[in-house]
């Protein structure tokens, strides 16, 4: 049986609230699931201690018996310290638009001429001597 730790929502529409649960993988996000481990309310301050409930103890239990965590599931484990940091890379994500380089590219231009004319006149002085 493939077990995972993920959020279950509640809560009425436009106000969402999450329990962090141990499900079956093949169950549906707000079926049956094996323990309650704790709760999450998005609507909270980033700040409030109430934002983020978990029981770390039962967390850990099941991680150890195998259950996979959710990728949101993962980084409030990195934010509690329960787990390691993972790395992530979205390469695309990152990348500037093309106006953006478009703009950057400009900006350098515009740079090497002004170290150009910088160059210029100190090449002009050092002849004169």
């Amino acid at each position: 049986m493939a077990m995972k730790i993920r959020l279950a929502r509640g809560g009425s529409k436009k106000r969402p609230f999450y329990r962090i649960v141990a499900a079956d993988s093949r169950m549906p996000r707000d079926g049956r699931f094996i323990e309650k481990l704790g709760t999450y309310n998005p609507l909270l301050p980033k700040d409030s201690e109430e934002r983020v409930k978990m029981n770390v103890e039962r967390v850990q239990y099941w991680l150890d018996q195998g259950a996979q965590p959710t990728d949101r599931i993962a980084r409030m484990l990195e934010a509690a310290g329960t787990r390691d940091k993972a790395e992530r890379s979205n390469p695309n994500k990152g990348t500037p638009g093309k106006k953006a380089q478009e703009r950057a590219e400009e900006k350098a231009a515009k740079a090497a001429e002004a170290a150009e004319a910088a160059a210029a006149p100190a090449e002009e002085a050092a002849a004169e001597e």
